[in-house]
Protein backbone atom coordinates (compact mmCIF):
# COMPACT_ATOMS: atom_id res chain seq x y z
CA UNK A 1 0.00 0.00 0.00
CA UNK A 2 2.39 2.04 0.81
CA UNK A 3 4.61 1.47 -2.56
CA UNK A 4 1.31 3.19 -4.32
CA UNK A 5 1.01 5.69 -2.64
CA UNK A 6 4.72 6.53 -3.22
CA UNK A 7 3.82 5.89 -6.72
CA UNK A 8 0.60 7.68 -7.02
CA UNK A 9 2.17 10.54 -5.36
CA UNK A 10 5.09 10.98 -7.56
CA UNK A 11 2.95 10.95 -10.42
CA UNK A 12 -0.27 12.73 -9.72
CA UNK A 13 1.81 15.45 -8.19
CA UNK A 14 3.17 16.54 -10.83
CA UNK A 15 0.37 16.31 -12.98
CA UNK A 16 -2.11 18.18 -10.45
CA UNK A 17 1.20 20.93 -10.10
CA UNK A 18 0.96 21.53 -14.54
CA UNK A 19 -3.06 21.73 -14.22
CA UNK A 20 -2.80 24.30 -11.51
CA UNK A 21 0.02 26.26 -13.41
CA UNK A 22 -2.32 25.94 -16.61
CA UNK A 23 -5.21 27.34 -14.64
CA UNK A 24 -2.88 30.09 -13.87
CA UNK A 25 -1.50 30.32 -16.85
CA UNK A 26 -4.68 30.50 -18.61
CA UNK A 27 -5.73 32.77 -16.23
CA UNK A 28 -3.40 35.71 -16.99
CA UNK A 29 -3.77 35.77 -20.89
CA UNK A 30 -4.68 38.80 -22.13
CA UNK A 31 -4.56 38.28 -25.34
CA UNK A 32 -7.97 36.42 -25.69
CA UNK A 33 -10.89 37.92 -25.92
CA UNK A 34 -13.02 38.15 -23.10
CA UNK A 35 -16.74 39.36 -23.66
CA UNK A 36 -17.87 39.13 -20.80
CA UNK A 37 -15.55 41.31 -19.27
CA UNK A 38 -15.53 43.80 -22.23
CA UNK A 39 -16.06 47.35 -22.18
CA UNK A 40 -18.61 48.53 -24.03
CA UNK A 41 -18.24 52.40 -25.66
CA UNK A 42 -21.61 53.92 -26.85
CA UNK A 43 -20.59 56.55 -29.54
CA UNK A 44 -23.20 59.28 -28.87
CA UNK A 45 -23.71 62.03 -31.26
CA UNK A 46 -22.22 65.40 -30.68
CA UNK A 47 -24.77 67.88 -32.02
CA UNK A 48 -23.69 71.46 -32.16
CA UNK A 49 -25.92 74.08 -30.99
CA UNK A 50 -26.26 76.79 -33.23
CA UNK A 51 -25.13 79.90 -31.19
CA UNK A 52 -23.27 83.12 -31.78
CA UNK A 53 -20.08 82.18 -30.46
CA UNK A 54 -20.31 79.14 -32.80
CA UNK A 55 -21.07 81.68 -35.87
CA UNK A 56 -18.28 83.27 -35.19
CA UNK A 57 -15.53 80.12 -34.71
CA UNK A 58 -17.11 79.57 -38.03
CA UNK A 59 -16.24 82.70 -39.41
CA UNK A 60 -13.12 82.53 -38.06
CA UNK A 61 -12.25 79.60 -40.35
CA UNK A 62 -14.59 80.49 -43.60
CA UNK A 63 -14.50 84.48 -44.00
CA UNK A 64 -17.97 85.41 -45.41
CA UNK A 65 -17.40 88.73 -46.13
CA UNK A 66 -15.48 91.14 -48.75
CA UNK A 67 -12.99 91.51 -46.45
CA UNK A 68 -13.75 95.06 -46.02
CA UNK A 69 -16.86 94.78 -43.51
CA UNK A 70 -19.16 93.97 -46.13
CA UNK A 71 -20.72 90.86 -45.75
CA UNK A 72 -24.30 88.51 -44.35
CA UNK A 73 -25.40 88.77 -40.59
CA UNK A 74 -23.75 86.13 -38.95
CA UNK A 75 -25.83 83.16 -38.50
CA UNK A 76 -28.76 84.28 -41.15
CA UNK A 77 -29.63 82.14 -44.04
CA UNK A 78 -27.24 84.17 -46.56
CA UNK A 79 -24.29 83.60 -43.75
CA UNK A 80 -25.28 80.20 -43.92
CA UNK A 81 -25.49 79.84 -48.32
CA UNK A 82 -22.48 81.23 -48.24
CA UNK A 83 -20.76 78.97 -45.52
CA UNK A 84 -22.44 75.91 -47.74
CA UNK A 85 -20.64 77.32 -51.12
CA UNK A 86 -17.26 77.62 -48.71
CA UNK A 87 -17.04 74.32 -47.87
CA UNK A 88 -18.74 73.39 -51.74
CA UNK A 89 -21.91 71.64 -50.22
CA UNK A 90 -24.30 74.06 -51.99
CA UNK A 91 -26.55 71.98 -53.94
CA UNK A 92 -26.15 68.71 -52.13
CA UNK A 93 -28.79 67.01 -50.59
CA UNK A 94 -27.21 65.67 -47.79
CA UNK A 95 -26.70 69.26 -46.39
CA UNK A 96 -29.77 69.03 -43.18
CA UNK A 97 -32.25 71.91 -43.46
CA UNK A 98 -30.75 75.85 -42.32
CA UNK A 99 -31.47 77.47 -39.01
CA UNK A 100 -31.44 74.10 -37.12
CA UNK A 101 -28.93 72.48 -34.74
CA UNK A 102 -28.63 69.52 -37.36
CA UNK A 103 -27.32 71.89 -40.09
CA UNK A 104 -24.35 73.68 -37.49
CA UNK A 105 -23.63 70.08 -36.34
CA UNK A 106 -23.07 68.86 -40.45
CA UNK A 107 -21.15 72.19 -40.94
CA UNK A 108 -19.09 71.18 -37.92
CA UNK A 109 -18.21 68.17 -38.82
CA UNK A 110 -16.82 69.59 -42.42
CA UNK A 111 -14.79 71.99 -40.97
CA UNK A 112 -13.34 69.66 -38.52
CA UNK A 113 -11.94 67.23 -41.34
Amino acid sequence: MQKINSVLLKVALPFGLLFSMSLLVSGCDNSQSHPEVAVVQSQQPIVINCSDVWYQQVEKQLLSGDGQGHGPDLGSDEWQSVIEFKLGLRGDLTVPKRNTDAWCTFIDERLQH
